[in-house]
């Protein structure tokens, strides 16, 4: 009897790519704040972990409003990817916006209108509004179709039981439209909005369960409602502040949304809408969610963001704002004075600034695991010693960027397991900066608009790699 070969299914739902944080998943802190050593994809920086941990607390809270962070450290130590930690640890509710310091230079608007439309990202309205539902179990669809196509509309009944009564309603063209796109089916649990008429598919009900062929794998049971079949429930909707501002400003509404084309927005807008959210608060239908403003790269703002972000800070609607920078003592852009990090001192006097910290041997080799595992790569301990002394001599990000590079290479010639030799051969076909800088000052006479004296040459090359 022939062998029968089963081929293996991908599962096409699920297409991800892996990006240089995605093994994210959180700050990686226990409930009291202190840092595992790795945990959550973090590795190291216990100390910037554990006073993130602290501005997520502060946040969640949503009690101070208008404070600012500076992540400070030196390139590839994690600074970026301590802010993505604390966009998970916040959840899906908290608003989170990212923004990086040379787009307020490329977008067709002022830069404090583009500033004060990624504060108000940051800001989330929760809205409360009751609204009457008709929650049960279907027992029974009838739908009558006409004989002749075309001479009458359809007409139907719905039958819908909770553990204590059953009703039966009388469904029109509409809601036959609406039954049919959700697949509802007897034995389904859903519910309907009365205003919108709006079906819900909430799961399949545990009386259902032995039915297996009205099953896949992704079925949720769900128990049968019980009381009344007509209910009035409390809706929560979570917006943000400038999603509400663009569906007030423009002709087309909500679509702006989707466009990404919301141009700027008037004052005489936002000053109304901020009303109304007061208005709703003191009513109780609304409560305001401050998030987190994250602006990477801040030296690149020049002196009049600065001023402008001064005096943002001050408003009682505004987020906590994260900024990073990887710069030293530099020249603030648009003036000619220099200053830490390249921010004004008036401004650097509101941060609470965290000092990221170089990684160390083992924690680029922990880190290197971590990376290996994300982008589903077999690598053997020598070729990870080997990359975790690259990692050292170089920087963390050169020796990542060979992971996959040497997978492609150990493929090349049809190994299963990333051995030394791959990673020497992807270590001489790829150059780091170091050598890079090597190569130029060796051979800078053949290249165009060579400005190095021939004579300093030699000098160059040698503080390239003492650097």
């Amino acid at each position: 009897m022939a062998e029968l070969k089963i081929s293996e299914m991908r599962d096409l739902t699920r297409i991800e790519r892996i990006g240089a944080h995605s093994h994210i998943r959180g700050l990686g802190l226990d409930s009291a704040l202190e840092p595992r050593a790795v945990s959550e994809g973090m590795v190291g920086q216990t100390s910037a972990r554990k006073a993130a941990g602290v501005i997520v607390k502060m946040v969640q809270e949503g009690k101070i409003a208008g404070r600012a962070v500076l992540l400070a450290g030196q390139p590839g130590s994690g600074k970026t990817a301590i802010a993505m930690g604390m966009a998970k640890s916040l959840g899906q509710e908290t608003p989170f916006a990212m923004l990086a310091g040379s787009e307020l230079f490329s977008l067709e608007m002022s830069k404090t209108e583009a500033l004060t439309q990624a504060f108000r990202k940051a800001i989330g309205v929760r809205i409360k509004e009751e609204t009457e539902i008709i929650e049960g179990e279907v027992v029974e669809i009838q739908i009558d179709r006409p004989a002749v196509a075309g001479a009458a509309t359809k007409t139907g009944k719905l039958t819908l039981k909770t553990t204590e009564m059953e009703t039966v309603y009388d469904l029109g063209a509409k809601m036959i439209e609406a039954l049919g796109k959700e697949k509802v089916q007897s034995g389904d649990v859903i519910a309907i909005d009365k205003a919108s008429g709006k079906i819900t598919k909430l799961g399949r009900s545990f009386s259902r369960s032995r039915d297996y062929d009205a099953m896949g794998p992704q079925t949720k049971f769900v128990q049968c409602p019980d009381g009344e079949l007509q209910k009035r429930k409390e809706i929560v909707h979570c917006v943000t502040l400038h999603e509400i501002d663009v569906i007030n400003s423009r002709t087309q509404g909500f679509l702006a949304l989707f466009t990404g084309d919301t141009g700027e927005i008037r004052a005489e807008v936002r000053e109304q809408i901020d009303t109304k959210v007061a208005e709703w608060r003191e009513e109780g239908k609304a409560e305001i969610v401050p998030g987190v403003l994250f602006i990477d790269e801040v030296h690149m703002l020049d002196i009049e963001c600065f001023s402008f972000l001064n005096r943002a800070l001050e408003n009682d609607m505004a987020p906590i704002l994260v900024v990073a920078t990887n710069r030293g003592i530099t020249t603030i852009r648009g003036t000619n004075y220099k200053s830490p990090h390249g921010i004004p001192i008036d401004f650097l006097d509101r941060l609470l600034i965290i000092s990221t910290q170089p990684y160390t041997e083992e924690d680029i080799r922990k880190i290197l695991d971590i990376r290996c595992l994300e982008e589903d790569v077999d690598m053997s301990d020598d070729a990870k010693v080997l990359l975790t002394k690259i990692g050292v001599d170089t920087s963390l990000r050169y020796a990542i960027h060979l992971i996959t590079a040497a997978a492609l290479a150990c493929q090349k010639r049809k190994g299963k397991i990333v051995e030394m030799e791959d990673i020497s051969r992807v270590y001489e076909l790829f150059y780091d900066v170091k050598r890079s800088t090597q190569y130029l000052m060796e051979y800078q006479s053949q290249y165009m608009f060579n400005e190095v004296p021939a004579g300093e040459g030699d000098e160059d090359e040698d503080n390239a790699m003492v650097s």
